[in-house]
């Protein structure tokens, strides 16, 4: 599992370094690194945006039972 977290952070890393360097006219590999890893950030933040509107649908419920 530790070996897998590690590989995911250098792939981050390595990402965020290709979008910097894509940003300063980088080789053609790293512009399309750079769009897929924008590409991925894009959706991860959608998907963490709809899961917060999910979580808000009660019509201001709390949850508690007391109504």
């Amino acid at each position: 599992m530790t070996v897998l977290l590690v590989l995911l952070l250098a792939c981050a890393v390595g990402g965020a370094a290709c979008v910097v360097w894509a940003e300063r006219g980088g080789p053609r590999w790293v512009r399309i690194v750079a769009r897929v890893t924008l590409g991925l950030g894009a959706m991860v933040g959608g998907a963490g945006k709809s899961r917060r509107r999910g979580l808000n649908r009660g019509g201001g419920n709390s949850g508690d039972g007391d109504e």
